[in-house]
């Protein structure tokens, strides 16, 4: 049995949550109405896993999530609206250490949460089995296990946004300054699902504003989430980080987010190589699809003037597409598992011989520098 602690101030959604895993017949549920139950209920319940509404009283979701995470560490997916403002303080949470996040269709009471069934299952099944990083907050943690001051929600969850906090980037390679380069002399692909906006955050903010490709991105994410989070990208990093919504040039320097619920792909146009949003493929099974995203950048882009990365995430998109880049002549790279909340797609693409890089997360931004360096010297032209 699945141990699921369900986090939600209505009644109402509180049964239809309870119903939904209930009837799967392999959870042992409980429930709270709000943050401050839920932490007592971690506590004597222990879950192994917890679904965290937002929006609250007595304590809301962030402050429990922050506390939770520095008492008693579970994984914990959130289920909350779809407004613009919702979407900032679910990136927050993700933030704080939630590793994944589902929208409720109607908003804060959901009456047709069955619409979104067999997606909210999986999610909470996968963020069960779920690692978290042994490191996020450790010294809050340690601070609380010996009778610390008390803990807070944290500078950025008080601050009700992200605080501006810029990592000093990696050295810049000299072949970085060289003129010269067109734009569409080579690209960077990424793609994530589970636990990936936090592991994008780590590896963008330590790249150099001076990166010579441009970054393009499949995470997977609800539509009304990505553009929030490529905003919260833009302010931590020294790349130029956006949401592709209609075509672009691809610019060095530039970071592009695919759009949630739709596709990405890569066209060449007269100006140069464009990314195009596209809708949703019904032959793929997650948006963006990374997959897509890599196939149609080969038909455009030779595959030894590309680098994939392939970050914590359920399933197996992008591992058959970069695979091939790798086949092809690109270079690949994969999260390794020690590191990845969830090990399913770089896992995948370790298992298809797929991966010319097997890392850990810290060590990621800097095989990235290196493997895009190596492409700029002459014998690689």
């Amino acid at each position: 049995m699945i141990r699921l602690l369900i986090v939600d101030d209505s009644a109402l959604m509180r049964k239809l949550l309870s119903d939904i895993f209930t009837a799967e017949g392999d959870f042992d549920i409980r429930i709270a109405r709000n943050g401050a139950e839920a932490l007592e209920l971690a506590r004597s319940f222990v879950p192994q896993v917890m679904t965290l509404d937002v929006n609250m009283p007595v304590m809301d979701g962030l402050t429990c999530l922050s506390r939770l995470m520095i008492e008693t560490p579970l994984p914990v997916v959130i289920v909350s609206s779809q407004t613009p403002e919702g979407a900032e303080t679910t990136l927050e949470a993700l933030h704080l250490g939630a590793v994944d996040v589902i929208p409720k269709p109607d908003g804060t009471v959901s009456l047709s949460i069955d619409r979104i069934r067999p997606t909210l299952i999986e999610k909470v099944r996968t963020a069960a089995r779920a690692k978290l990083r042994p490191t996020h907050r450790l010294t809050d943690r340690v601070r609380h296990r010996i009778g610390g001051t008390g803990v807070t929600a944290g500078p950025t969850a008080l601050a009700g946004g992200v605080a501006p906090r810029r990592a000093k980037p990696l050295p810049s390679p000299a072949a970085f300054r060289e003129a010269g380069h067109p734009d569409d002399s080579g690209l960077l692909l990424i793609g994530a699902s589970t636990g990936g906006p936090q592991a994008l955050e780590a590896i963008l903010s330590a790249l150099p504003a001076d990166l010579p490709w441009p970054v393009l991105i499949a995470q997977h994410m609800p539509a009304t989430f990505t553009g929030a989070f490529a905003q919260r990208l833009d302010r931590l990093c020294a790349l130029n980080v956006s949401e592709v919504r209609q075509s672009t040039v691809l610019r060095p320097g530039q970071v592009y987010i695919a759009q949630g619920d739709a596709d990405l792909i890569v066209a060449r146009r007269p100006l140069g190589l464009i990314a195009l949003p596209v809708p949703a493929s019904p032959s793929h099974r997650w948006h963006p699809s990374v997959d897509r995203m890599v196939v149609s950048t080969l038909n455009h882009v030779p595959a030894d003037r590309l680098v994939g990365v392939l970050l914590t995430g359920m399933g197996d998109d992008g591992a058959a597409a970069l695979a091939r880049l790798r086949a092809e002549g690109g270079h690949t790279i994969a999260q390794d598992e020690e590191t990845a909340v969830v090990w399913g797609m770089p896992g995948d693409l370790v298992r298809r011989q797929g991966a010319d890089v097997v890392a850990p997360l810290p060590e990621i931004a800097r095989r990235i520098v290196q493997a895009v360096t190596r492409r700029l010297t002459p014998a690689c032209r």
